[in-house]
């Protein structure tokens, strides 16, 4: 079954903002990154179930799976829930930063 992937407003914002910060160090980094995100996310047209439920997954109403993306100390977190035959990305976060909530932010384990 393939999905469609949607990218929310906030995830293409973060996106762009993840891009500047590294093309900041390294524009050829930062391209090569944006490149192998979109692969990533296009990835998720195909068995997005494979990709296990979000720490702050139970903080929500509706499952949060995340896909992970990069290597540590870059790695990111890619957030997203399962819609019929639809991937909504929610959100691409940098992996150190706090787990999101509810409410208010989660640490992370790292913390």
């Amino acid at each position: 079954m393939a999905y469609r992937v949607e990218l929310s407003p906030e995830a293409d914002r973060e996106i762009e903002e993840a891009y500047r910060w590294i093309a900041a160090a390294s524009p050829r980094g930062a391209h090569r990154w944006f490149n192998g995100l979109m692969d990533a996310l296009r990835s998720l047209s195909d068995f997005p179930q494979r990709c296990p439920p979000a720490p702050e997954s139970d903080a929500f109403v509706e499952n949060i799976r995340q896909l992970l993306y990069g290597r540590r100390p870059h790695r990111y977190r890619v957030l997203f829930a399962i819609h019929g035959k639809t991937v909504q990305v929610l959100h691409i976060r940098h992996g150190a930063r706090r787990h999101l909530g509810s409410s208010a932010d989660v640490p992370t384990e790292d913390e």
